[in-house]
Protein backbone atom coordinates (compact mmCIF):
# COMPACT_ATOMS: atom_id res chain seq x y z
CA UNK A 1 0.00 0.00 0.00
CA UNK A 2 1.51 3.35 -0.99
CA UNK A 3 1.72 6.31 1.47
CA UNK A 4 -0.88 8.77 1.42
CA UNK A 5 0.50 11.85 -0.53
CA UNK A 6 -0.77 15.85 -0.27
CA UNK A 7 -2.73 17.12 -2.83
CA UNK A 8 -1.81 20.22 -4.67
CA UNK A 9 -3.81 22.59 -2.80
CA UNK A 10 -3.17 21.15 0.24
CA UNK A 11 0.63 21.28 -0.12
CA UNK A 12 0.08 25.44 -0.87
CA UNK A 13 -2.38 25.67 2.39
CA UNK A 14 0.55 23.54 4.26
CA UNK A 15 3.07 25.71 3.17
CA UNK A 16 1.57 29.03 4.51
CA UNK A 17 0.37 28.13 7.15
CA UNK A 18 4.24 27.13 7.79
CA UNK A 19 5.61 30.62 7.16
CA UNK A 20 3.06 31.85 8.91
CA UNK A 21 3.62 29.76 11.91
CA UNK A 22 7.11 30.62 11.31
CA UNK A 23 6.69 34.30 11.61
CA UNK A 24 4.47 34.66 14.06
CA UNK A 25 7.07 32.38 16.45
CA UNK A 26 9.92 34.74 14.97
CA UNK A 27 8.77 37.97 16.44
CA UNK A 28 7.75 35.99 19.65
CA UNK A 29 10.83 34.02 20.28
CA UNK A 30 12.41 37.66 19.95
CA UNK A 31 10.66 39.62 21.98
CA UNK A 32 11.17 36.52 24.56
CA UNK A 33 14.91 37.28 24.27
CA UNK A 34 14.41 40.65 24.65
CA UNK A 35 12.11 40.66 27.75
CA UNK A 36 14.82 37.47 29.47
CA UNK A 37 17.81 40.12 28.56
CA UNK A 38 16.51 42.90 30.14
CA UNK A 39 14.11 41.91 32.72
CA UNK A 40 14.87 38.21 33.84
CA UNK A 41 18.44 38.62 33.47
CA UNK A 42 19.03 41.53 35.54
CA UNK A 43 16.95 40.13 38.64
CA UNK A 44 18.74 37.07 38.48
CA UNK A 45 21.91 38.86 38.49
CA UNK A 46 21.09 40.99 41.28
CA UNK A 47 19.54 37.87 43.16
CA UNK A 48 23.11 36.76 43.45
CA UNK A 49 24.63 39.99 43.41
CA UNK A 50 23.00 40.43 47.11
CA UNK A 51 25.40 37.70 48.58
CA UNK A 52 28.49 38.74 46.86
CA UNK A 53 30.97 40.97 46.91
CA UNK A 54 32.97 42.92 44.04
CA UNK A 55 36.77 44.26 44.83
CA UNK A 56 39.07 45.06 42.09
CA UNK A 57 37.10 42.75 39.37
CA UNK A 58 37.16 39.88 41.64
CA UNK A 59 33.61 38.17 42.38
CA UNK A 60 33.41 36.81 46.08
CA UNK A 61 30.17 34.78 47.47
CA UNK A 62 30.09 36.62 51.12
CA UNK A 63 26.69 35.14 51.93
CA UNK A 64 24.71 37.61 54.56
CA UNK A 65 27.44 40.43 55.28
CA UNK A 66 25.46 42.91 52.46
CA UNK A 67 22.48 42.63 54.62
CA UNK A 68 24.26 42.85 57.63
CA UNK A 69 26.22 45.95 56.27
CA UNK A 70 22.95 47.03 55.06
CA UNK A 71 21.07 47.02 58.42
CA UNK A 72 23.45 48.54 60.43
CA UNK A 73 23.74 51.39 58.54
CA UNK A 74 21.70 54.45 59.94
CA UNK A 75 20.38 55.84 56.73
CA UNK A 76 19.03 52.51 55.82
CA UNK A 77 16.45 53.42 58.81
CA UNK A 78 16.51 56.90 57.15
CA UNK A 79 15.19 55.99 54.18
CA UNK A 80 12.60 53.87 55.12
CA UNK A 81 10.88 56.20 57.38
CA UNK A 82 11.19 58.84 54.46
CA UNK A 83 9.70 56.29 51.96
CA UNK A 84 7.07 55.54 54.35
CA UNK A 85 6.66 59.26 55.21
CA UNK A 86 6.60 60.45 51.54
CA UNK A 87 4.15 57.16 50.72
CA UNK A 88 1.82 58.75 53.80
CA UNK A 89 1.95 62.23 52.13
CA UNK A 90 1.28 60.87 48.69
CA UNK A 91 -1.70 58.97 49.77
CA UNK A 92 -2.98 62.24 51.51
CA UNK A 93 -2.51 64.03 48.28
CA UNK A 94 -2.46 61.93 45.03
CA UNK A 95 -5.21 59.84 46.19
CA UNK A 96 -7.59 62.01 47.37
CA UNK A 97 -7.02 64.97 45.17
CA UNK A 98 -7.18 62.67 41.81
CA UNK A 99 -10.23 61.47 43.19
CA UNK A 100 -11.87 64.91 44.62
CA UNK A 101 -11.62 66.32 40.96
CA UNK A 102 -13.08 63.87 39.27
CA UNK A 103 -15.74 64.34 41.27
CA UNK A 104 -15.82 67.66 39.90
CA UNK A 105 -15.31 66.56 36.63
CA UNK A 106 -17.62 64.36 36.69
CA UNK A 107 -20.32 67.19 37.18
CA UNK A 108 -19.77 68.85 33.55
CA UNK A 109 -21.78 68.54 30.75
CA UNK A 110 -20.32 70.48 27.92
CA UNK A 111 -16.29 70.44 27.58
CA UNK A 112 -15.29 67.75 29.75
CA UNK A 113 -12.95 66.39 26.85
CA UNK A 114 -11.47 69.53 26.95
CA UNK A 115 -10.97 68.92 31.04
CA UNK A 116 -9.30 65.71 30.61
CA UNK A 117 -6.93 66.94 28.33
CA UNK A 118 -5.72 69.92 30.90
CA UNK A 119 -6.10 67.38 33.94
CA UNK A 120 -3.74 64.79 31.58
CA UNK A 121 -1.73 67.56 30.15
CA UNK A 122 1.34 66.94 33.32
CA UNK A 123 1.20 63.45 32.74
CA UNK A 124 2.21 64.05 28.82
CA UNK A 125 5.02 66.24 29.98
CA UNK A 126 8.45 64.66 30.22
CA UNK A 127 9.18 64.45 33.73
CA UNK A 128 12.67 66.69 33.83
CA UNK A 129 10.52 69.57 32.35
CA UNK A 130 7.89 69.19 35.27
CA UNK A 131 10.56 68.89 37.71
CA UNK A 132 12.53 72.07 36.81
CA UNK A 133 9.59 73.86 36.48
CA UNK A 134 9.14 73.18 39.81
CA UNK A 135 12.48 74.26 40.80
CA UNK A 136 11.68 77.22 39.66
CA UNK A 137 8.63 77.49 41.66
CA UNK A 138 10.36 76.44 44.71
CA UNK A 139 12.95 78.91 44.67
CA UNK A 140 13.59 81.37 47.84
CA UNK A 141 14.07 84.10 45.93
CA UNK A 142 11.73 84.68 42.97
CA UNK A 143 10.00 81.37 42.69
CA UNK A 144 5.89 81.84 42.63
CA UNK A 145 5.17 79.96 45.62
CA UNK A 146 7.12 82.15 47.84
CA UNK A 147 5.17 85.24 46.19
CA UNK A 148 1.85 83.73 46.44
CA UNK A 149 2.98 83.34 50.73
CA UNK A 150 4.20 87.49 50.49
CA UNK A 151 0.81 88.07 48.84
CA UNK A 152 -0.88 86.91 51.84
CA UNK A 153 1.44 88.39 54.30
CA UNK A 154 2.61 84.55 55.13
CA UNK A 155 6.14 83.81 55.72
CA UNK A 156 8.58 82.57 52.85
CA UNK A 157 9.72 79.18 53.37
CA UNK A 158 12.65 77.53 52.21
CA UNK A 159 11.45 74.63 50.41
CA UNK A 160 13.81 72.59 49.17
CA UNK A 161 16.75 73.30 51.84
CA UNK A 162 14.26 73.12 54.94
CA UNK A 163 14.08 69.69 56.72
CA UNK A 164 10.51 70.70 57.77
CA UNK A 165 8.93 71.13 53.88
CA UNK A 166 11.44 69.40 51.67
CA UNK A 167 9.57 65.98 51.78
CA UNK A 168 6.20 67.99 51.61
CA UNK A 169 7.37 69.69 48.73
CA UNK A 170 8.40 66.57 46.72
CA UNK A 171 5.03 65.38 46.99
CA UNK A 172 3.23 68.16 45.79
CA UNK A 173 5.17 67.78 42.58
CA UNK A 174 5.22 64.10 42.40
CA UNK A 175 1.39 64.43 42.91
CA UNK A 176 0.94 67.28 39.94
CA UNK A 177 2.98 65.08 37.68
CA UNK A 178 1.19 61.66 38.00
CA UNK A 179 -2.42 62.92 38.98
CA UNK A 180 -3.71 62.85 35.53
CA UNK A 181 -3.54 59.03 34.84
CA UNK A 182 -5.64 58.42 38.09
CA UNK A 183 -8.30 61.05 38.04
CA UNK A 184 -9.17 59.46 34.18
CA UNK A 185 -9.71 56.11 35.74
CA UNK A 186 -11.61 57.58 38.53
CA UNK A 187 -13.42 59.57 35.96
CA UNK A 188 -14.16 56.64 34.44
CA UNK A 189 -15.48 54.82 37.53
CA UNK A 190 -17.91 57.22 37.88
CA UNK A 191 -19.71 57.33 34.92
CA UNK A 192 -20.38 53.98 35.27
CA UNK A 193 -22.36 54.49 38.51
CA UNK A 194 -26.19 54.04 37.52
CA UNK A 195 -28.04 57.80 38.00
CA UNK A 196 -30.50 55.52 39.40
CA UNK A 197 -28.74 55.16 42.83
CA UNK A 198 -28.31 58.83 43.28
CA UNK A 199 -31.97 59.73 42.70
CA UNK A 200 -32.76 56.95 45.11
CA UNK A 201 -30.51 58.99 47.46
CA UNK A 202 -31.51 62.74 46.51
CA UNK A 203 -35.50 60.85 47.57
CA UNK A 204 -34.02 60.01 50.65
CA UNK A 205 -33.12 63.57 51.22
CA UNK A 206 -29.14 62.75 50.82
CA UNK A 207 -26.98 65.63 50.47
CA UNK A 208 -23.94 66.01 48.30
CA UNK A 209 -21.56 64.73 51.03
CA UNK A 210 -23.89 61.78 51.86
CA UNK A 211 -24.35 60.78 48.00
CA UNK A 212 -20.49 60.74 48.30
CA UNK A 213 -20.03 58.57 51.53
CA UNK A 214 -23.43 56.07 50.96
CA UNK A 215 -23.30 55.65 46.60
CA UNK A 216 -19.51 57.28 44.78
CA UNK A 217 -17.28 55.60 47.24
CA UNK A 218 -19.36 52.09 47.64
CA UNK A 219 -19.85 51.76 44.07
CA UNK A 220 -15.75 52.57 43.41
CA UNK A 221 -14.49 50.56 46.29
CA UNK A 222 -13.06 47.92 44.33
CA UNK A 223 -11.43 50.27 41.99
CA UNK A 224 -10.57 52.69 44.90
CA UNK A 225 -8.69 49.62 46.53
CA UNK A 226 -6.74 48.97 43.51
CA UNK A 227 -5.48 52.35 42.78
CA UNK A 228 -4.60 52.22 46.34
CA UNK A 229 -2.38 49.37 45.97
CA UNK A 230 -0.83 50.64 43.07
CA UNK A 231 0.21 53.77 44.09
CA UNK A 232 1.60 52.41 47.32
CA UNK A 233 3.98 50.35 44.85
CA UNK A 234 4.78 52.99 42.93
CA UNK A 235 5.31 55.23 45.91
CA UNK A 236 7.73 52.99 46.93
CA UNK A 237 9.70 53.48 44.50
CA UNK A 238 10.17 57.09 44.05
CA UNK A 239 13.27 57.97 42.59
CA UNK A 240 12.74 60.90 40.11
CA UNK A 241 11.59 63.61 42.09
CA UNK A 242 13.56 63.86 44.98
CA UNK A 243 16.72 63.18 42.91
CA UNK A 244 16.17 66.06 40.35
CA UNK A 245 14.63 68.72 43.31
CA UNK A 246 17.33 67.76 45.95
CA UNK A 247 19.89 66.15 44.42
CA UNK A 248 18.65 62.66 46.08
CA UNK A 249 19.59 63.30 49.76
CA UNK A 250 18.36 66.29 50.70
CA UNK A 251 18.67 68.49 53.89
CA UNK A 252 20.31 66.09 56.25
CA UNK A 253 18.87 63.35 54.65
CA UNK A 254 15.24 64.41 54.60
CA UNK A 255 14.44 63.08 51.18
CA UNK A 256 16.57 60.38 50.97
CA UNK A 257 14.26 57.50 49.88
CA UNK A 258 14.75 53.45 49.58
CA UNK A 259 16.01 53.55 46.19
CA UNK A 260 18.01 56.72 46.08
CA UNK A 261 20.26 54.93 48.63
CA UNK A 262 20.25 51.90 46.58
CA UNK A 263 21.32 54.25 44.00
CA UNK A 264 24.27 55.90 46.31
CA UNK A 265 25.47 52.67 46.98
CA UNK A 266 25.76 51.17 43.79
CA UNK A 267 27.16 54.70 41.91
CA UNK A 268 28.66 56.68 45.12
CA UNK A 269 30.05 54.02 47.38
CA UNK A 270 30.83 51.43 45.07
CA UNK A 271 28.51 48.87 47.41
CA UNK A 272 27.08 47.15 44.67
CA UNK A 273 26.23 43.91 46.93
CA UNK A 274 24.71 46.26 49.20
CA UNK A 275 22.72 47.47 46.49
CA UNK A 276 21.36 44.26 45.60
CA UNK A 277 20.56 43.43 48.81
CA UNK A 278 18.60 46.53 49.43
CA UNK A 279 16.73 45.88 46.40
CA UNK A 280 15.82 42.23 47.19
CA UNK A 281 14.44 43.70 50.52
CA UNK A 282 12.43 46.79 48.61
CA UNK A 283 11.47 43.77 46.29
CA UNK A 284 10.10 41.07 48.90
CA UNK A 285 8.19 43.97 50.32
CA UNK A 286 6.52 45.34 47.22
CA UNK A 287 5.46 41.50 46.11
CA UNK A 288 3.67 41.28 48.91
CA UNK A 289 1.62 44.31 47.58
CA UNK A 290 1.45 43.10 44.40
CA UNK A 291 -0.02 38.99 45.35
CA UNK A 292 -2.81 41.90 46.85
CA UNK A 293 -3.48 44.00 43.91
CA UNK A 294 -3.50 40.66 41.47
CA UNK A 295 -6.01 38.99 44.13
CA UNK A 296 -8.20 42.10 44.10
CA UNK A 297 -7.96 42.33 40.21
CA UNK A 298 -9.22 38.51 39.92
CA UNK A 299 -11.88 39.43 42.46
CA UNK A 300 -12.98 42.11 39.87
CA UNK A 301 -12.56 39.55 36.90
CA UNK A 302 -14.82 37.34 38.86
Amino acid sequence: MSAPTLSGTSREEFVRAFKRNITAHGFLIGAVLCFSFFSWYPMIREFLLAFQKTEGGSVRWVGWDNFRYVFNDPAFWQAWRNTLLFTGLALVLGFVVPFAVSLVLNEFRHAQGYLRLLVYLPVMMPPVASILLFKYFYDPGYGIFNRILEFLHLPAQDWLQSTDTAMLSVVIASTWMNMGGATLIYLAALQGIPGELYEAAELDGAGVLRKIWHVTIPQTKLILSLMLLMQIIATMQVFVEPFMLTGGAGPEGATTTVVVLIYQYAFSFNQYGGAAALGLCLLVLLAGFSAVYVRLSRDNEN
